[in-house]
Protein backbone atom coordinates (compact mmCIF):
# COMPACT_ATOMS: atom_id res chain seq x y z
CA UNK A 1 0.00 0.00 0.00
CA UNK A 2 1.22 3.49 -0.86
CA UNK A 3 0.59 6.21 1.71
CA UNK A 4 1.25 9.73 0.48
CA UNK A 5 0.76 11.88 3.55
CA UNK A 6 0.24 11.91 7.30
CA UNK A 7 -1.26 14.75 9.29
CA UNK A 8 -0.04 13.80 12.73
CA UNK A 9 -2.60 15.79 14.70
CA UNK A 10 -5.92 17.24 13.61
CA UNK A 11 -8.87 18.57 15.57
CA UNK A 12 -10.94 19.13 12.42
CA UNK A 13 -10.99 15.89 10.44
CA UNK A 14 -12.71 13.64 12.98
CA UNK A 15 -15.46 15.52 14.86
CA UNK A 16 -15.13 15.23 18.61
CA UNK A 17 -11.75 13.51 18.50
CA UNK A 18 -8.06 14.30 18.38
CA UNK A 19 -6.99 12.34 15.34
CA UNK A 20 -4.38 11.69 12.69
CA UNK A 21 -5.17 11.80 8.97
CA UNK A 22 -3.70 9.31 6.50
CA UNK A 23 -3.69 10.30 2.82
CA UNK A 24 -4.00 7.76 0.00
CA UNK A 25 -3.39 8.72 -3.64
CA UNK A 26 -5.44 8.65 -6.82
CA UNK A 27 -9.11 9.39 -7.45
CA UNK A 28 -11.92 8.36 -9.78
CA UNK A 29 -13.16 11.97 -10.00
CA UNK A 30 -11.56 15.04 -11.49
CA UNK A 31 -13.34 17.81 -9.62
CA UNK A 32 -11.87 21.02 -11.04
CA UNK A 33 -12.11 22.74 -7.65
CA UNK A 34 -10.27 19.91 -5.82
CA UNK A 35 -7.79 21.17 -3.23
CA UNK A 36 -5.53 18.10 -3.52
CA UNK A 37 -4.73 18.23 -7.23
CA UNK A 38 -1.27 16.66 -6.99
CA UNK A 39 -2.55 13.82 -4.82
CA UNK A 40 -5.31 13.12 -7.36
CA UNK A 41 -3.44 13.63 -10.64
CA UNK A 42 0.18 12.92 -9.74
CA UNK A 43 0.31 10.83 -6.56
CA UNK A 44 3.71 9.49 -7.56
CA UNK A 45 5.08 13.04 -7.17
CA UNK A 46 4.29 12.94 -3.44
CA UNK A 47 6.65 11.58 -0.81
CA UNK A 48 5.63 8.10 0.35
CA UNK A 49 5.28 7.04 3.96
CA UNK A 50 5.93 3.41 4.76
CA UNK A 51 3.37 1.34 6.68
CA UNK A 52 5.98 0.56 9.32
CA UNK A 53 6.51 4.28 9.88
CA UNK A 54 2.77 4.88 10.12
CA UNK A 55 2.14 2.14 12.66
CA UNK A 56 5.21 3.06 14.70
CA UNK A 57 3.82 6.60 14.92
CA UNK A 58 0.35 5.39 15.90
CA UNK A 59 1.85 3.14 18.57
CA UNK A 60 3.66 6.12 20.11
CA UNK A 61 0.53 8.29 20.07
CA UNK A 62 -1.81 5.83 21.79
CA UNK A 63 -3.60 7.64 24.60
CA UNK A 64 -3.08 11.00 22.87
CA UNK A 65 -4.94 10.34 19.64
CA UNK A 66 -8.31 8.58 19.63
CA UNK A 67 -9.06 8.34 15.91
CA UNK A 68 -7.55 8.01 12.46
CA UNK A 69 -9.09 9.51 9.35
CA UNK A 70 -8.35 7.69 6.08
CA UNK A 71 -8.66 10.22 3.29
CA UNK A 72 -7.28 11.04 -0.15
CA UNK A 73 -7.63 11.18 -3.06
CA UNK A 74 -10.27 8.45 -2.93
CA UNK A 75 -9.40 5.74 -0.39
CA UNK A 76 -11.89 3.16 -1.71
CA UNK A 77 -9.69 2.68 -4.78
CA UNK A 78 -7.03 1.08 -2.58
CA UNK A 79 -7.31 -2.72 -2.63
CA UNK A 80 -5.77 -3.03 0.82
CA UNK A 81 -8.05 -0.45 2.45
CA UNK A 82 -9.83 -3.02 4.59
CA UNK A 83 -6.54 -4.42 5.81
CA UNK A 84 -5.32 -0.94 6.73
CA UNK A 85 -8.53 -0.08 8.57
CA UNK A 86 -8.42 -3.41 10.40
CA UNK A 87 -4.86 -2.89 11.62
CA UNK A 88 -5.71 0.60 12.85
CA UNK A 89 -8.77 -0.66 14.73
CA UNK A 90 -6.73 -3.50 16.28
CA UNK A 91 -4.57 -0.78 17.85
CA UNK A 92 -7.65 0.61 19.59
CA UNK A 93 -8.29 3.59 17.33
CA UNK A 94 -11.57 4.73 15.86
CA UNK A 95 -11.55 4.79 12.05
CA UNK A 96 -13.13 7.49 9.91
CA UNK A 97 -13.38 7.16 6.13
CA UNK A 98 -13.63 10.05 3.67
CA UNK A 99 -15.19 9.03 0.36
CA UNK A 100 -16.84 10.40 -2.77
CA UNK A 101 -19.37 7.57 -2.67
CA UNK A 102 -18.64 6.12 -6.11
CA UNK A 103 -17.72 2.68 -4.77
CA UNK A 104 -20.65 1.60 -2.59
CA UNK A 105 -19.55 -2.02 -2.79
CA UNK A 106 -16.36 -1.14 -0.92
CA UNK A 107 -18.14 0.99 1.66
CA UNK A 108 -20.69 -1.77 2.19
CA UNK A 109 -17.99 -4.39 2.74
CA UNK A 110 -16.15 -2.20 5.25
CA UNK A 111 -19.39 -1.61 7.14
CA UNK A 112 -20.26 -5.30 7.10
CA UNK A 113 -16.84 -6.13 8.52
CA UNK A 114 -17.23 -3.55 11.30
CA UNK A 115 -14.16 -1.61 10.23
CA UNK A 116 -15.62 1.91 10.26
CA UNK A 117 -16.77 4.17 13.08
CA UNK A 118 -17.52 7.28 11.02
CA UNK A 119 -18.01 8.02 7.33
CA UNK A 120 -17.85 11.43 5.63
CA UNK A 121 -19.14 11.57 2.07
CA UNK A 122 -18.81 14.45 -0.35
CA UNK A 123 -22.14 14.96 -2.10
CA UNK A 124 -20.78 16.97 -5.00
CA UNK A 125 -23.98 18.48 -6.39
CA UNK A 126 -27.50 17.78 -7.58
CA UNK A 127 -27.66 14.55 -9.57
CA UNK A 128 -28.35 16.50 -12.78
CA UNK A 129 -25.07 18.39 -12.44
CA UNK A 130 -22.90 15.63 -10.99
CA UNK A 131 -20.84 14.88 -14.09
CA UNK A 132 -20.13 18.55 -14.69
CA UNK A 133 -19.11 19.02 -11.06
CA UNK A 134 -16.79 16.02 -10.80
CA UNK A 135 -15.18 16.58 -14.21
CA UNK A 136 -16.48 13.40 -15.86
CA UNK A 137 -18.58 13.03 -19.01
CA UNK A 138 -20.38 9.98 -17.67
CA UNK A 139 -21.13 9.07 -14.08
CA UNK A 140 -23.42 6.51 -12.48
CA UNK A 141 -25.36 8.57 -9.93
CA UNK A 142 -27.03 5.34 -8.84
CA UNK A 143 -23.80 4.52 -7.03
CA UNK A 144 -23.93 7.87 -5.23
CA UNK A 145 -27.46 7.16 -4.08
CA UNK A 146 -26.50 3.64 -3.01
CA UNK A 147 -23.72 4.92 -0.78
CA UNK A 148 -26.03 7.56 0.71
CA UNK A 149 -28.53 4.83 1.59
CA UNK A 150 -25.80 2.60 3.06
CA UNK A 151 -24.56 5.37 5.30
CA UNK A 152 -27.97 6.42 6.55
CA UNK A 153 -28.85 2.81 7.41
CA UNK A 154 -25.44 1.93 8.86
CA UNK A 155 -26.05 2.77 12.51
CA UNK A 156 -22.66 4.48 12.80
CA UNK A 157 -21.86 8.19 12.83
CA UNK A 158 -21.70 9.88 9.46
CA UNK A 159 -21.85 13.21 7.70
CA UNK A 160 -22.53 14.47 4.22
CA UNK A 161 -20.81 17.60 2.97
CA UNK A 162 -20.64 19.76 -0.12
CA UNK A 163 -17.88 22.11 -1.21
CA UNK A 164 -19.96 25.02 -2.51
CA UNK A 165 -18.65 26.79 -5.61
CA UNK A 166 -20.31 29.92 -6.96
CA UNK A 167 -20.18 28.77 -10.58
CA UNK A 168 -21.51 25.28 -9.84
CA UNK A 169 -24.02 25.55 -6.98
CA UNK A 170 -27.19 27.59 -6.76
CA UNK A 171 -30.26 27.48 -4.53
CA UNK A 172 -32.03 24.88 -6.71
CA UNK A 173 -28.97 22.63 -6.64
CA UNK A 174 -28.79 22.81 -2.86
CA UNK A 175 -32.49 22.02 -2.56
CA UNK A 176 -31.97 19.00 -4.82
CA UNK A 177 -29.10 17.80 -2.63
CA UNK A 178 -31.35 18.22 0.39
CA UNK A 179 -33.97 15.98 -1.21
CA UNK A 180 -31.37 13.28 -1.87
CA UNK A 181 -30.19 13.20 1.77
CA UNK A 182 -33.52 14.03 3.39
CA UNK A 183 -33.42 13.32 7.12
CA UNK A 184 -29.62 12.97 7.33
CA UNK A 185 -28.14 13.36 10.80
CA UNK A 186 -25.34 15.72 9.67
CA UNK A 187 -24.78 17.89 6.59
CA UNK A 188 -22.19 20.61 6.12
CA UNK A 189 -21.76 23.24 3.44
CA UNK A 190 -18.10 24.16 2.99
CA UNK A 191 -17.08 27.25 1.06
CA UNK A 192 -14.68 26.77 -1.84
CA UNK A 193 -11.22 28.11 -1.08
CA UNK A 194 -8.67 28.72 -3.79
CA UNK A 195 -5.23 27.25 -3.09
CA UNK A 196 -2.03 26.27 -4.87
CA UNK A 197 -3.28 22.70 -5.19
CA UNK A 198 -6.58 23.42 -6.96
CA UNK A 199 -6.89 21.53 -10.27
CA UNK A 200 -8.51 24.46 -12.13
CA UNK A 201 -8.20 27.77 -10.26
CA UNK A 202 -11.03 29.54 -12.11
CA UNK A 203 -13.78 29.45 -9.50
CA UNK A 204 -15.10 31.76 -6.82
CA UNK A 205 -16.62 31.43 -3.38
CA UNK A 206 -19.84 32.75 -1.88
CA UNK A 207 -19.86 35.20 1.01
CA UNK A 208 -20.67 33.89 4.48
CA UNK A 209 -24.12 35.48 4.26
CA UNK A 210 -24.78 33.79 0.91
CA UNK A 211 -23.61 30.45 2.32
CA UNK A 212 -26.06 30.78 5.19
CA UNK A 213 -28.86 31.45 2.70
CA UNK A 214 -27.96 28.27 0.81
CA UNK A 215 -27.94 26.31 4.05
CA UNK A 216 -31.39 27.66 4.82
CA UNK A 217 -32.60 26.32 1.46
CA UNK A 218 -31.51 22.82 2.53
CA UNK A 219 -33.06 22.86 6.02
CA UNK A 220 -36.62 21.91 4.98
CA UNK A 221 -35.07 18.54 4.04
CA UNK A 222 -32.13 18.37 6.46
CA UNK A 223 -32.87 20.54 9.53
CA UNK A 224 -29.33 20.16 10.89
CA UNK A 225 -27.64 21.64 7.77
CA UNK A 226 -24.80 23.95 8.78
CA UNK A 227 -22.10 26.10 7.23
CA UNK A 228 -18.72 24.76 8.28
CA UNK A 229 -15.78 27.05 8.84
Amino acid sequence: MKIYGLNKTTLLDYPGHVAAAVFLGGCNCRCPFCQNGDLVLRPESQAEIGEEELFAFLKKRKGILSGVCITGGEPTLEKELGELAGKIKEMGYLVKLDTNGLRPEVVGELLEDGLLDYIAMDVKNSMERYGETVGLEKIDVGKIRETIDLMMASGIDYEFRTTVVKELHGKKDMEAIGEEIRGAKAYFLQSYQESQGVIAPVFHSYSREEMEELAEAVRPFVPCAQVRG
